[in-house]
């Protein structure tokens, strides 16, 4: 690319007006699931036997009977046709991070030389993808190509063009699973079965509990054209270069401030298509950083709310090209600046309402909440390198730590109110009483659990799993990633803790203890063992980092050893026991996981040592000839020492040229046989740390010297769009 192209996409970047976006005549709520085989759409195409049926399954999670299959295949295709739908695919969840679909039209011979639609219950329950051209971690050969995939039924069909998608879980012919929603259906059984069991401590009318999920989707908005001209953006999602723009985000003035009217006619966009397929967009914002948004939806079961964000994801993607844009779900596409996270807010509720929830309107559900926190504390520090490693990436790693994003250690914040309700419960008496003051208090009957108080303490921004009033905000998780991975380790752990909570609870009963006083004595211990995980300070300080170090927390910094926690023995117990992976399908992941960090690191250093020597070293010789020619000049038309004087800061430019262009050239080789080594090494394990530990530090040193060239090097003769009019572009 040239720099006349540069100024030229500049240029049409800032003509460009807001696309007209024709809004539905009806109410949001009338046209809400309008592209989704919601239950109201199921009575009417499906005979009330089985409505009753698929309802039970859904609702109940009762086994499906596959005699109704036809019938419900039926009702669908009939639908779907309606809704003008040709072709129908299973949609699943392989280990890419993104989502999988084969499309088959509604088609066969109807043996009279036609045509007819069919849809039958076989192809709507069970379908064969090539499970080896997938990742699987070793578990299919290239000669071994049977996978299944098969209906979830928990998750609405729907449609997107003119094509029906069926959610599925996606199997290895030997059974183990290769996606992300088989082991989240597993885990989120586990924590049912186990925090049902907990509940009926305190209250036998308990039958079901619920993880619910609300994500945050922070993104960025690029405009296509600036996009397209920088090779960095388009091939791995990030600038690798770029030094950063004299205003960005100091001034915080973006932050929920008057959204663009570009980005506003992209957003009406993605809300309408969004409630078409039933995802509740509730918020939409300006982010910290320039150029970045929030989009957030209501409340919803977890299955449910993860399928949901795959598809928004997609969604985003093609609307922002439609308007001119690029939306970025890297997590850290810009230096300097903030990155985008995925915040996910997690509870749990019952079929009689929130546990997470206080006061309650008893002394019981009052208890019951407190066990409920502690024993999600014990989770997050049993498992503490574990729910780390659910949130590393390559890409991710670059966010945590810095301009806002939590640090890449795994602690809980509570708030002063909380911190100290723990704190008394942990050092009291059986028979003493004691009272917090709050703004909006409780006194309970119980000894030893005081006056329970809701919002009456601040937040904290650096903690990477907060209690926020109801929930708890897992903060670290990683725009690009799919929810399932984090959820599948906070429940699974989640499960882990209650089942033991309930077994030493029933030990001391069994001894003739009361239940009150067995459940508090048991809690005592959990609250003393899950301290270290409680941090309301300043997460991002060096001391903290020593701090949690003597804690026995997770303070590792390498993404392809913090991988390692999946295979911990107590990681595989845990998995094990509550029956969600195997062990094998955790070498799997694993094995995927090393993989993809080698090749996500593989192409941005391929992409770096192009840029720099394609790009960036003959824009900076260019420069570098014309200030020479200039120096010669000065000496043709001034006395020597008068053009030594006014040559003075070229011969200097000229210098530090020549120096930082050799030193590129130096690194870029020194790269090549970084990469060419690590190549070289069988295991994936010992690869991806090779990359990380000799690869990562090559390129961080390219990117010091060609940011520092950026400034020197004349604007006019720079090819790359700069971060000033990559961000500050509408």
């Amino acid at each position: 690319m040239d720099s006349s192209l540069r100024f030229q996409v500049v240029e049409e970047a800032f003509k460009k007006t807001p696309l007209q976006v024709e809004m539905p005549k009806e109410r949001p709520s009338e046209y809400f699931g309008k592209y989704v085989f919601t239950k109201q759409k199921m009575r009417k195409y499906l005979s009330v036997e089985v409505y009753d049926k698929l309802i039970d399954v859904i609702d109940k999670g009762a086994r499906l009977d596959r005699r109704i299959a036809d019938d419900v295949a039926a009702g669908m295709k009939q639908w779907a046709m309606e809704m003008g739908a040709t072709h129908y695919t299973h949609w699943f969840q392989p280990l890419t991070e993104g989502t999988a679909e084969k499309h088959d039209a509604f088609v066969e011979h109807d043996g009279k030389g036609g045509m007819m639609e069919v849809f039958t219950g076989k192809l709507l329950v069970q379908q064969e993808p090539d499970a080896s051209s997938f990742p699987n971690g070793g578990i299919r050969n290239t000669f071994e190509a049977r996978g299944y995939s098969a209906w979830d039924p928990t998750s609405p069909v729907f449609i997107i063009d003119d094509t029906l998608c069926i959610p599925t879980i996606f199997i290895a012919y030997t059974g183990e699973a290769l996606d992300y929603k088989a082991p989240l259906l597993r885990a989120l059984h586990a924590v049912d079965v186990a925090a049902t069991d907990v509940c009926r401590l305190f209250h036998d009318n308990v039958t079901k509990v619920h993880v619910n999920l609300g994500w945050e989707q922070e993104y960025f908005l690029v405009d296509e054209g600036l996009y397209s001209a920088r090779p960095d953006l388009v091939l791995t999602g990030r600038t690798l270069m770029g030094h950063e723009s004299a205003k960005n985000q100091q001034m915080d003035d973006h932050y929920f401030g008057t959204i663009p009217d570009r980005v506003q006619a992209f957003m009406k966009d993605l809300e309408v298509q969004a409630l078409q397929l039933a995802i509740p967009c509730k918020t939409r914002h300006n982010e910290v950083a320039p150029n970045q948004f929030e989009l957030a939806p209501i409340y919803e079961e977890c299955n449910l709310s993860v399928d949901h964000n795959m598809v928004l994801m997609s969604l985003m993607k093609k609307i922002a090209r439609k308007h001119g844009f690029r939306c970025l779900l890297h997590e850290k596409p810009f230096d300097g600046i903030n990155g985008s996270g995925k915040h996910q807010n997690w509870s749990l509720t019952t079929n009689t309402g929130i546990l997470l929830h206080a006061p309650g309107k008893t002394p019981e559900d009052n208890l019951r909440f407190v066990v409920f926190i502690v024993e999600t504390l014990m989770a997050v520090y049993r498992h503490n390198g574990l729910m780390k490693a659910s949130i590393m990436s390559a890409t991710n790693a670059h966010r945590l730590g810095g301009n806002e994003a939590p640090p890449a250690i795994i602690s809980s914040f509570l708030g002063s109110q909380l911190t100290e309700l723990l704190n008394h419960i942990e050092e009291s008496d059986k028979n003493e009483l004691f009272t917090l003051k709050g703004k909006k208090g409780m006194q309970l009957d119980i000894p030893q659990i005081p006056e329970l108080v809701v919002d009456n303490t601040d937040r904290n921004r650096t903690s990477p799993f907060a209690f926020t009033g109801n929930r708890f905000e897992f903060r670290a998780p990683g725009t690009a990633a799919n929810c399932a991975c984090a959820m599948i380790v906070l429940n699974t752990a989640m499960a882990e803790a209650l089942q033991s909570f309930r077994q030493r609870v029933d030990m001391r009963m069994s001894k003739g203890e009361n239940k009150v006083s067995a459940i508090l004595e048991v809690l005592k211990e959990d609250i003393k063992i899950c301290k270290p995980v409680r941090f309301d300070g300043n997460g991002y300080s060096e001391a903290w980092v020593e701090e949690a170090a003597r804690r026995g927390l997770d303070v590792e910094n390498s993404c392809p050893v913090i991988f390692e926690h999946y295979l911990d023995e107590s990681s595989v117990k845990m998995f094990e026991t509550t029956q969600v992976m195997t062990r094998k399908e955790l070498e799997a992941r694993n094995e995927v996981k090393w993989e993809m960090y080698v090749k996500t690191v593989q192409i941005e250093a391929r992409v770096m040592g192009d840029l720099s020597m394609n790009h960036i070293i003959p824009v900076a010789t260019h420069y570098q000839s014309k200030l020479i020619r200039n120096v010669q000049g000065m000496k043709n038309v001034f006395p020597s020492e008068k053009a030594e004087k006014l040559s003075a800061r070229n011969l200097k430019l000229i210098e530090e040229i020549a120096e930082r262009t050799e030193r590129i050239e130096q690194l870029v080789e020194e790269l090549t046989d970084a990469r060419r080594v690590a190549n070289r090494v069988e295991n994936i394990h010992q690869r991806a740390i090779d990359y990380h530990d000799t690869v990562c530090p090559k390129m961080d040193a390219i990117r010091y010297e060609i940011d520092h060239l950026e400034m020197i090097v004349e604007d006019g003769l720079w090819t790359l769009p700069k971060y000033r009019e990559l961000l500050f572009i509408r």
